[in-house]
């Protein structure tokens, strides 16, 4: 499948969402059904200067492994992605999602994938560590395939139209309009920054946490494309009262619904849901910091109306927000570490969020 738009898309993320400069190297991941939007940004890459290493994964390989793979095989990191984020060998990270079978992990073991995300997970640290450094860029995206199509009940061609109006490609200059969501946003990030605390109450939360000192970070389509939210990570000792999600929260391919969560002074100490109750504990038992909030975040994106069954749109919707337990960004402050990062969303129509008791958000819309 070839549409004219992949090459727009392209064009955004690697000179706005990436930036390539000359001499740089590129790292770009995907699968071979990404193979139009990947030869893309391959053209581009090399237009703007820069070196490209492609990446493609078969469809069925992970399921392979997951069956097959040894204790020695899930330790096992590739040298290859060690380099990936190293400094003097890569200056950027392209991720391109094209899952032809959303649930193909559903059957597998989940303490082979825990296993092997805790093996990966230096890897992740690193990644995030020169993110916030300033020495290394990354974008994930994606390739509208079935699967996803599926997922979110369209047809292909619908799905397909979603994504490209969910990443403002219909629009004749979309690196303007980005550029426009980036600043109406930082009025938001301005708002936030000497905030000490904040309280979520509504129907689905009634949540405190502690923000005092940490980043409010304006996400307007460089490392998620398309984007739309603004995020920071809480203090993670600071999270206290309990919260539930309106949506599916989707991980590894298992889909958990009717989420409820207890925190107290930071961290898990009930959960409890609807469905896939047993790998929700499975998951937060991954290791230490999988219990503590890694982010906090409000979507911006009111110009994704639908829930996809896809985290990288479904978490910028506006009107919600969502808390990610596990690892937090570095260049938000956040120093929770963990091989999970797992976001999850609330509905914010029935809710009111102030910080340090001035009401700036309520109904899902900002007051500002």
């Amino acid at each position: 499948m070839y549409d004219p738009r992949f090459n727009k898309m392209a064009q955004v993320i690697v000179n706005y969402s990436i930036e390539v400069q000359p001499g740089q190297t590129v790292y770009v991941w995907s699968q071979t059904p990404a193979a139009p939007l990947m030869l893309e940004i391959y053209r581009e890459i090399l237009k703007a200067g820069g070196n490209a290493f492609l990446r493609a994964d078969l469809p069925g390989a992970q399921e392979i492994f997951y069956a097959h793979a040894q204790d020695a095989q899930l330790d096992f990191v590739s040298p290859v992605d060690r380099i990936s984020v190293e400094e003097g060998q890569f200056d950027a990270y392209i991720r391109i999602g094209a899952e032809t079978n959303t649930r193909r992990l559903s059957n597998a073991d989940p303490a082979k994938i825990q296993r092997q995300q805790a093996a990966m997970s230096p890897i992740l640290a690193r990644r995030m560590q020169r993110s916030a450094e300033g020495n290394y860029n990354w974008c994930v995206t994606q390739f509208p395939t079935e699967a996803y199509a599926m997922d979110a009940d369209m047809s292909l061609a619908e799905y397909t139209e979603f994504v490209f109006g969910a990443c403002l490609l219909n629009d004749p200059d979309p690196i303007a309009r980005w550029r426009e969501v980036g600043a109406n946003q930082q009025r938001y990030v301005d708002f936030l920054r000497d905030k000490k605390t904040l309280r979520i109450r509504g129907a689905n939360a009634d949540l405190t946490l502690r923000i005092e000192g940490r980043t409010w970070k304006n996400s307007q389509g460089k490392r998620n494309f398309p984007d739309g939210e603004i995020f920071t990570g809480p203090h993670e000792d600071s999270v206290n009262g309990w919260v539930r999600y309106s949506y599916p929260a989707i991980y590894q391919g298992r889909e958990v619904s009717g989420i409820q969560l207890w925190f107290e002074d930071g961290r898990v100490v009930k959960a409890t849901a609807e469905k896939n109750e047993d790998f929700l504990h499975q998951v937060l038992d991954t290791d230490r910091g999988a219990r503590y909030v890694g982010e906090f975040a409000i979507g911006t994106n009111y110009g994704i109306t639908r829930f996809s069954r896809n985290i990288l749109f479904d978490e910028k919707i506006g009107g919600t927000f969502h808390i990610a337990v596990g690892a937090g960004y570095p260049d938000t402050g956040s120093t929770n570490t963990s091989a999970v990062h797992w976001d999850m969303i609330a509905s914010a129509h029935d809710a009111e969020i102030s910080a340090d008791g001035e009401v700036f958000y309520r109904n899902g819309q900002f007051l500002i």
